[in-house]
């Protein structure tokens, strides 16, 4: 099996190398193209006003001047040829990529990309509070990925899904079990802007995080499941087609004529 290894974190993250372990207690054959910088946030975006800049790391291992989703390409379309992987690895993110970050998420942009082209694709994250933020217990990913990845090829991923694992913050002696979860939702106000001032009094901002959890996650998503020390994974589509209203819709304009 053949497999292709991306991320968000770039091309030096610890967590690439954690997905790195993963892969290789799956296969021999591991190839690896990260971003040359941190790309965290910038979703599934493309670069198309920008030359993509290659550099080989060392051998089956390169870094893009770009985005997750670039190196997707550049690794099914130009570094392995006529070979194409047979499974496409995103992270380990540092940090959780629940609720609404799947669609700021870089990391699950590799995996969303991996999946555009054909190739079953997982993305994986390790979430990390207070005490973990500088060592996250990338020993959980460790642990338990392989074997997860494994079922889950096993039980085989339908076209036009990928799948969304994340471990939680705990050592692997601490996790409860597995919650195959929907996506979650967070309080409307989590985001905010954080103003300041630089050392000529000029103006500038950050996007900040309101980590002040102030209602309970909803039971049976991801957030909910981390929270409780449980691996979660999380089948996302493709389509994004609301099929409810989609049909509530064609009602309305089946009569509204030259539609």
């Amino acid at each position: 099996m053949r497999i292709l290894v991306t991320n968000d974190d770039g091309i030096h993250a610890p967590g690439l190398d954690v997905c790195v372990e993963i892969a290789r207690a799956l296969s021999d054959d591991v190839w690896i193209v990260a971003p040359e910088f941190d790309q965290s946030g910038v979703s599934h975006s493309l670069s198309l006003n920008d030359p993509l800049r290659l550099r080989a790391i060392e051998e089956r291992r390169f870094a893009v001047k770009g985005t997750p989703t670039d190196c997707v390409i550049m690794g099914v379309r130009h570094i392995l040829g006529d070979k194409r992987p047979d499974l496409v690895l995103s992270g380990v993110n540092r940090g959780s990529n629940v609720a609404e970050d799947v669609t700021y998420s870089g990391t699950i942009a590799g995996a969303i990309e991996g999946t555009i082209l054909g190739i079953p694709s997982v993305a994986l994250s390790q979430s990390y509070g207070a005490e973990s933020k500088q060592k996250p217990h990338w020993d959980t990913g460790l642990r338990y990925g392989p074997d997860l990845i494994r079922k889950v090829i096993d039980t085989g991923i339908p076209r036009d899904v990928l799948i969304n694992i994340n471990f939680p913050d705990c050592r692997p002696d601490g996790v409860k079990g597995v919650a195959v979860s929907s996506q979650g939702k967070r309080d409307i106000d989590w985001l905010k802007i954080d103003p300041r001032y630089d050392g000529r009094g000029n103006p500038y901002f950050w996007i900040a995080f309101d980590r002040v959890k102030k209602n309970p996650p909803g039971r049976g998503t991801d957030l909910a499941g981390l929270a409780d020390k449980r691996i979660t994974v999380t089948p996302l589509r493709l389509d994004m087609t609301d099929e409810p209203f989609m049909t509530k819709l064609a009602q309305v304009f089946s009569g509204a004529g030259g539609a």
